[in-house]
């Protein structure tokens, strides 16, 4: 009977699971977004957000214990100073869990785990342009100074070649 034991095993012993853990918190940590099944993320979830709790408030103790449970100082570095500032007003929720389609191989559930509040994404395409009158028109697309250039000085057309005759 497992009284008093919490958490998952997902079919590792304690070192194996503890190292995983550590490998996956690092990897949402620095890339923000990872794809994992839904098990391990629900337990990823316990392990990360105590961390970024700990980032909020910047201390050279904090530091060290970060380091001491991630083992990435590059991490530990953007934990402090990028998410920990990022998350000062959430009280807590720093993970969100998207269920995805099953893995192909064996059909286990899989999840995208990522950080809530992501920076910004980079604009994709700009939205139609309004004429004055509040028709829409399309956005011209910006052409690149080299296509430009050909484009004003068309290049001389050479004469077509003379077709052999075959004897």
């Amino acid at each position: 009977m497992r009284h008093h034991l919490s958490g998952r095993q997902l079919s590792r012993n304690s070192p194996h699971r503890r190292a995983m853990l550590r490998n996956m918190s690092v990897s949402l940590l620095r890339h923000e977004t990872i794809r994992t099944t839904l098990p391990k993320a629900k337990e990823l979830r316990r392990v990360v957000e105590p961390l970024i709790t700990l980032g909020k408030t910047d201390s050279e103790a904090g530091r060290r214990l970060a380091f001491s449970r991630l083992r990435d100082a590059d991490v530990v570095v953007k934990l402090f100073e990028d998410l920990g500032p990022r998350f000062k007003a959430r009280p807590g929720g720093y993970t969100r869990i998207l269920r995805m389609v099953p893995r192909a191989g064996d059909a286990a559930p899989m999840a995208l785990m990522q950080l809530v509040d992501r920076p910004a994404a980079v604009a994709v395409a700009e939205p139609p342009a309004e004429d004055p009158k509040g028709k829409k028109t399309k956005a011209k697309a910006k052409v690149p100074a080299k296509k430009a250039q050909a484009k004003a000085a068309p290049a001389e057309k050479k004469p077509p070649a003379k077709k052999k005759k075959a004897a």
